[in-house]
Parts: C-alpha cells; sequence; structure tokens
C-alpha cells in the first residue's frame, strides 16, 4: 500500500500532465503552439507541487495567444489592455 505523500505525488503528476495535454490540444486547436512548454517535473518532486512551465515562444506566437485570449474574454478590440 502507498503512503500518504506516494498517494498525493502520484495524483499531483497526473493532474499535471492532464493539465498539460489539455493545454496543448486546446492551443493546436487555435493554431498556438508553444514550443516549449511542459511540466517542471523536478521542481514536483522537490515540493510536491508540479508547475506547468509555459516556457518561452516568439513574438508571432504571442500575438496569436493573445489574439486567443481576447476572443475568449470578449475583448476583440486589439488596443484594449
Amino acid at each position: 500500500m502507498p503512503s500518504p505523500l506516494a498517494h498525493h505525488l502520484d495524483q499531483a503528476r497526473r493532474e499535471a500532465a492532464d493539465a498539460l495535454d489539455d493545454l496543448t490540444a486546446v492551443l493546436a486547436l487555435a493554431g498556438v503552439p508553444l514550443p516549449s512548454v511542459g511540466v517542471d517535473w523536478t521542481h514536483g518532486r522537490a515540493t510536491g507541487r508540479f508547475l506547468i512551465d509555459l516556457g518561452a515562444a516568439g513574438p508571432d506566437v504571442v500575438v496569436k495567444l493573445t489574439g486567443v485570449l481576447r476572443k475568449g474574454v470578449g475583448c476583440d478590440d486589439q488596443h484594449q489592455r
């Protein structure tokens, strides 16, 4: 029987992997690939909290991502901040 800590880490790993899969699938549908997105497994093993590292992206990808987010929040005006 796994320890409570091992159970927590397994669940946290699954949640992080599922969140990453969902994010990359939605971004792919929107035509916005984030080339270096991933789970920070090292941080998770050290702290028990797995973070999604969105990584670096070129300005063209950031412009696309910003456009998708603006549409998602109902703010299609590119000059609104």
